[in-house]
């Protein structure tokens, strides 16, 4: 719902084609009250299906947001899907390091600072390149909870920017020599 405010607010200029879930939740059930067509896909997408999908909805972009199943990207949508991951990668990342586990890793680690990474997917979880990572401090006493929320304030703040980015990139006019 960020991104679709953000989108509503006009800082990013996208439109958002379609939703897709790997089981019911609430991110789905926001997207639809949002008025977003919504899909529910079980398991791991094939890659042609995904493939199919972005044709169907006519996207540029794959954005990822809270899918923790692997995505296994076809050649031809390679750089064009991206995730966001609720740490600073390449540390805390990889199978099994999602939600609460990733904070409960910060906070065992004993280090001093948190944040986000919005990077492209390939296929292994959190470690295609990164395009952009916000920070955040680890502070005395925080728990699983705090730091994920203060994290969580980052990531409103990482994918917009990011992604916004991205669209511009994109857009931007190729200059070939001797134009």
């Amino acid at each position: 719902m960020n991104l679709a405010d953000a989108i509503d607010c006009g800082q990013l200029p996208a439109q958002i084609q379609l939703a897709v879930a790997s089981k019911p939740c609430l991110g789905e059930e926001r997207a639809r009250a949002r008025g977003f067509q919504t899909r529910i896909i079980r398991g791991v997408i094939p890659p042609e299906q995904l493939a199919r999908l972005a044709d169907e909805a006519h996207a540029d972009w794959i954005v990822l947001a809270g899918y923790v199943k692997m995505v296994l990207i076809p050649d031809r949508l390679r750089g064009r899907v991206v995730n966001i991951h609720p740490a600073l990668l390449p540390d805390f990342g990889g199978p099994g390091m999602y939600g609460h586990r990733v904070h409960e890793a910060v906070l065992a680690s004993g280090r001093s600072e948190s944040g986000c990474t919005v990077h492209f997917c390939d296929d292994r979880y959190d470690t295609g390149p990164i395009i952009l990572q916000r920070r955040c401090p680890v502070l005395p006493g925080d728990t699983p909870d705090t730091l994920a929320a203060r994290v969580f304030d980052q990531e409103c703040l990482a994918y917009p920017e990011a992604l916004r980015s991205l669209i511009v990139q994109q857009r931007a006019p190729t200059v070939r020599e001797g134009s």
